[in-house]
């Protein structure tokens, strides 16, 4: 790939590199986002996104120029060294435009809603992403990526803008009237339509999973292929609830080839975001947290499922990843590390067979090489990325090959290096905190749970304030109003928590940040909850986001979270905001299921039976039992109490007033679906 090769490093650029160290910064110096930083050199005039920038607009009467993307975005690094670095490009744009950059990852708002725009004006979206918008916010073209020049029917800046400042200046009517048709469409809301939740649409989800299914290399469609891993547990609950064994096929098929391949770094531990073709082979190398913790969750699921130690050790090399190279010092985890290297996508992670054997010797180079497909005629340009497809023993512990990866990864890093997006966003780390949580409880490895508090008491401290939720923290500054995925993530993480410690705060915390997550994002006449709550900042539009892609939406986790939180506290407050987020999802997804999997889960656990437990004074051993079942069952609900946290229980769930504690013995009180049995004395009597 040509233009890979000829990205300019953004670590030299770091370091200082001659082409920028003559150069004077522009305001994004003053900015904490590494992809705001990576651009605080360019000649373009940016600004952040600030009410200045629209006001300079108002008064030199020029259009807003809105760039969108985020630090380890390859495409985003290519567009900056084609325009936003050139001298031409740079000029045209400051003169004909007021230049305004936003990280995606720090305004999930502003991405959402232009994004929205992208897409119904385009068809498709990604990043980066380009906006022109008037001073009033109000867009009137949008794209994706750019080149500097006109090639292969994409209209380059160098075209474009002369072009746009051409419209602009001699026939803005035109621009104005397809603002106002914009507007309309923008501004004509979907009919909210509520329907009760249905078995039927968990049914169709699996007959389209099932149309979808590649039988051969696993996972569903053609390329590219995203491992979208709250799609398999969906699969991996509908298995069990329907005992369905080919929901359980599609999952386990698509689990283990998403391992083989070059998505997942046999190396260092750790997936990629994507796979580019068909068999999992070459990723597009970035490595994003949530992703991680994602497929931790799903790989847990199906390990408690069918006992398949291969994936718990998947589990095991990709939080051991999470740990040794995205964790901050004080406890948070870093957004993800780049596909770039020395600028070329992917150079990190591939080899050649002479680099192996110059750092192995002959006879382990070659049962290196052997093992993880690195040949002369290669797989990816002229380099091989290490995998396991050809591999007929991949599921064999070795610790040999072990051994030898620890040298390759030792030499990998010395060879070259990443960038690191080293924000810390609240919804991302809540995510790892779940799936922390959850392979302590599986694992019993104290490690995670050590990891997994640790996050939390960073949020805690350093992503709230007055009792709110920010969206990110970096280098000491918390910024931005914590949005729907924040609240709805953290919660969930609280959850979990609770979960695994049975600590009443960690569920008091959880039920506070739900008063006000209800309180300032739902829509209390028609359901559902809004992205950005009603006290920041408006934009042109206030969507609520339903649609699962690369993360399940905060709508639907939203719904599952409500009922967890109905379930454990009895109150009817909560049921009733959970039935009307349930009959709000219904509607949403009614018209293609497959495409709203977390929402699905949400609903399985109102459609399926469900068992509640009160535990007065349990023994340790019965609670750790509990933590497994309660990591991969959440049709369970667990409430411990004891002497210490009944009274503050109580006010969380009242209905613990009328249970009695007795020093000496264990009681627990089931109720299964809407009948409720007599207590017993020990856990090993009630069916779970």
């Amino acid at each position: 790939m040509i233009v890979q090769r000829c990205i300019l490093s953004l670590n030299n650029l770091r370091k200082g590199d001659t082409m920028t160290s003559n150069r004077i910064p522009n305001r994004l110096i003053n900015e904490k986002s590494p992809y705001l930083l990576q651009h605080a050199y360019n000649p373009v005039n940016w600004y952040a996104w600030c009410d200045e920038a629209f006001e300079q607009a108002r008064i030199n009467d020029k259009p807003i120029l809105l760039s969108i993307g985020y630090s380890t975005c390859h495409w985003c690094h290519v567009m900056e060294h084609e325009s936003f670095e050139d001298e031409e490009i740079a000029k045209l744009i400051n003169d004909s435009f007021i230049p305004v950059k936003v990280d995606r990852e720090e305004r999930p708002d502003i991405d959402s809603v232009y994004m929205s725009v992208c897409q119904a004006m385009t068809g498709q979206g990604g990043w980066p992403m380009t906006i022109l918008m008037t001073h009033d916010k109000k867009p009137f073209f949008a794209a994706t990526y750019m080149p500097k020049h006109s090639r292969y029917g994409i209209m380059g800046l160098a075209d474009f803008i002369p072009y746009i400042n051409n419209l602009w200046h001699n026939n803005r009517l035109s621009i104005y009237d397809f603002i106002q048709k914009l507007d309309r469409f923008l501004e004509a809301k979907e009919e909210s339509i509520q329907l009760p939740p249905e078995k039927d649409f968990l049914h169709a989800a699996f007959d389209l999973f099932s149309q979808n299914f590649d039988t051969r290399f696993g996972g569903f469609g053609n390329a590219p292929k995203f491992p979208s891993p709250h799609n398999l547990i969906f699969l991996l609950r509908y298995s069990n609830a329907e005992n369905n064994a080919f929901a359980r096929e599609m999952a386990e098929k698509t689990l283990i080839q998403i391992y083989r391949g070059g998505i997942f770094d046999h190396i260092g531990g750790g997936f990629s975001r994507y796979s580019t073709d068909r068999k999992w082979l070459v990723p597009h190398f970035e490595k994003m947290l949530y992703d991680n913790a994602l497929l931790v969750i799903a790989y847990l699921e199906a390990y408690a499922k069918t006992n398949y130690s291969l994936y718990a050790d998947i589990v095991k090399k990709t939080l051991n990843y999470v740990i040794t190279e995205l964790t901050d010092e004080n406890g948070g985890f870093f957004c993800g590390q780049d596909a770039d290297s020395d600028g070329i996508e992917g150079k990190y992670y591939v080899f050649t067979p002479a680099e192996i054997y110059q750092v192995l010797g002959d006879n382990d180079g070659k049962i290196f090489c052997e093992y993880f497909d690195i040949t002369d005629e290669s797989n990816f340009e002229d380099k091989s990325i290490p995998n396991l497809l050809k591999n007929p023993v991949y599921e064999l512990k070795n610790s040999n090959i072990d051994l030898m990866c620890k040298k390759i990864y030792d030499y990998r890093l010395n060879r070259t290096s990443l960038h690191k997006d080293d924000k810390i966003l609240t919804s991302w780390n809540s995510m790892m905190i779940i799936a922390l949580s959850k392979a302590y409880a599986v694992l019993d490895e104290n490690e995670y749970l050590i990891a997994a508090k640790n996050a939390e008491q960073f949020i805690s401290s350093n992503l709230m304030k007055n009792g709110r939720l920010l969206v990110r923290y970096r280098d000491g500054e918390a910024k931005e109003d914590g949005k729907l995925d924040d609240y709805a993530y953290f919660i969930w993480a609280l959850l979990e928590l609770y979960n695994v410690s049975f600590d009443a705060v960690y569920l008091e915390k959880a039920i506070s940040l739900c008063e006000i997550m209800c309180t300032h994002f739902f829509d209390k006449d028609n359901g559902g909850f809004y992205l950005y709550s009603d006290d920041s900042e408006q934009l042109i539009t206030r969507p609520k986001e339903v649609y699962d892609g690369a993360i399940p939406s905060g709508n639907s986790v939203c719904g599952y979270i409500l009922e967890r939180i109905s379930k454990l506290t009895g109150n009817l407050k909560w049921q009733e905001i959970c039935d009307k987020q349930i009959y709000f999802l219904s509607g949403k997804i009614s018209s293609y299921p497959a495409g709203y999997s977390f929402s699905l889960i949400a609903i399985m656990n109102i459609l399926y039976s469900s068992k509640e437990l009160v535990c007065i004074n349990p023994q340790y051993e019965d609670l750790q039992r509990l933590c497994k079942l309660l990591a991969v069952n959440s049709n369970l609900s667990v409430l411990v109490v004891n002497a210490q946290n009944k009274e503050k229980l109580e006010g969380i769930a009242p209905f613990i007033k009328s249970y009695t504690i007795s020093e000496n013995k264990s009681a627990f009180y089931l109720c299964s679906g809407n009948t409720c049995y007599p207590p017993v004395n020990f856990l090993d009597n009630i069916n779970l």
